[in-house]
């Protein structure tokens, strides 16, 4: 067996924010547990020392799930789906609130775990990174018979390390390549290892629906279909020509080269963000009239809070902007761009305001968020005597709109 010239991993953990909350709660594992609950639907100690628990089939309102054990998903809940869907279909699964900075906690630690067998590290995430184990020593060792037996033993060492440092299980793909990798971990989930070259490409890859490559969403995965292309191997059997034709030129060649497995990115260990942002859904639909106080002080908190971000990061920011999404899933973004980078919570609040003055409050709100871009370094931020040109009208006139 030739051995490839690279060998990219993609580590994938375990339904990460289920598999956390599991840690708090280890009576739950085996059950069917749905993460996206409300503060108010946390598990309650009682005194005898049992617990509490909120059921799916008791929840009232629009939340959708964050994430869901796999015992909830062989019961055909998973992420994205409206909750109240989902108690149609699990009406008895567990229902647990989201701990993002448990979950941020975790994702730091699985992270650190991997770069003490393995630096070369591209974050695509809080639950999944890129590794790149070509000149990880031993990566190349065959092991008795098994010309592919070092690469399993650094996979299997990545995944011990990781399960010390978080008591949590991670599912690894490793192929030549970043795109074949991304498909292989999820071939033998959970806690899983796979191992592919190219040779396996018409076993493993070939027969797998075309939505399983990374990169073709629902519409061109749907216009696949259509033309009578279903599996990964179907796009590889096609004309190239003819999948420029149907696809353009640059989308068309991309389909070709990845149904045969090719892609060359390499793995980034740096990027720097486009944007930076902050967004909360309400548990109830609010009024910009009625709940102006609420409102005003949620949106005070989403700017301290970004604020905050930028200072740890240490970036600032020249065009600030809003998410608002009103009943009926209507979206709504404004954006307002500065004369300068700013990172104080005041100026952050003083653009989104200036943002809100340009939106139609005829419904009521069910999210919000701000959002930082045009992002440059700190150390490149004016001195805060030039920082944004305020607007000369009368004070928070109509900018605090909530």
């Amino acid at each position: 067996m030739l051995l490839p010239d690279r060998w990219i991993a993609h580590l994938d953990m375990d339904a990460f924010y289920a598999s956390v909350e599991l840690l708090r709660y280890p009576q739950l594992k085996g059950q069917a547990v749905v993460i996206g609950g409300r503060r108010a639907d946390a598990p309650q100690q009682l005194e005898d020392g049992s617990w509490r628990y909120a059921r799916l089939r008791d929840y009232t309102g629009r939340g959708v799930v964050t994430t869901s054990t796999y015992a909830a998903r062989d019961l055909g809940v998973f992420s994205a789906m409206g909750l109240m869907k989902a108690a149609l279909r699990a009406p008895d699964a567990v229902l647990l609130p989201a701990d993002f900075d448990s979950y941020r906690t975790y994702s730091r630690l699985f992270k650190a775990a991997v770069a003490e067998v393995a630096p070369v590290i591209e974050d695509r995430g809080i639950d999944e990174i890129y590794i790149d184990l070509t000149d990880v020593p031993g990566v190349r060792d065959a092991v008795g018979h098994d010309p592919l037996g070092g690469v399993k033993a650094v996979a299997r060492e990545i995944k011990n390390s990781v399960g010390r440092a978080t008591g949590l299980t991670c599912s690894i793909g490793i192929t030549p390549n970043k795109l074949l990798s991304k498909i292989a971990s999820e071939l033998d989930k959970p806690d899983g290892i796979t191992v592919l070259t190219m040779d396996d490409l018409p076993t493993r890859i070939w027969p797998l629906a075309v939505r399983k490559i990374n990169g073709i969403g629902p519409k061109a995965g749907d216009k696949l279909v259509k033309l009578g292309l279903e599996t990964v191997g179907d796009v590889a059997a096609a004309d190239p020509r003819w999948l420029i034709e149907q696809f353009g030129e640059s989308y068309g060649a991309w389909l070709h080269n990845a149904s045969h497995g090719r892609d060359s990115r390499p793995v980034v260990t740096y990027s720097e963000p486009v944007s930076i942002s902050r967004e909360t859904t309400f548990e109830r639909d609010l009024s910009a009239r009625h709940d102006k106080a609420l409102l005003g002080r949620i949106m005070d908190e989403l700017c301290d809070s970004l604020a905050r971000d930028l200072a740890r990061k240490r970036y600032a920011g020249k065009t600030v902007g809003i998410k608002l999404r009103f009943e009926g899933f209507v979206t709504v973004t404004r954006d307002q761009t500065l004369k300068a980078p700013v990172s104080s919570a005041a100026d952050i609040r003083h653009a989104v305001g200036l943002c809100l003055k340009r939106v139609k409050f005829d419904k009521r709100l069910r999210l919000m968020g701000v959002r930082i871009g045009n992002l440059v370094h700190a150390s490149e931020v004016p001195p805060p005597t030039a920082a944004i040109e305020r607007v000369k009208e009368p004070q928070r006139e109509n900018l605090s709109l909530f």
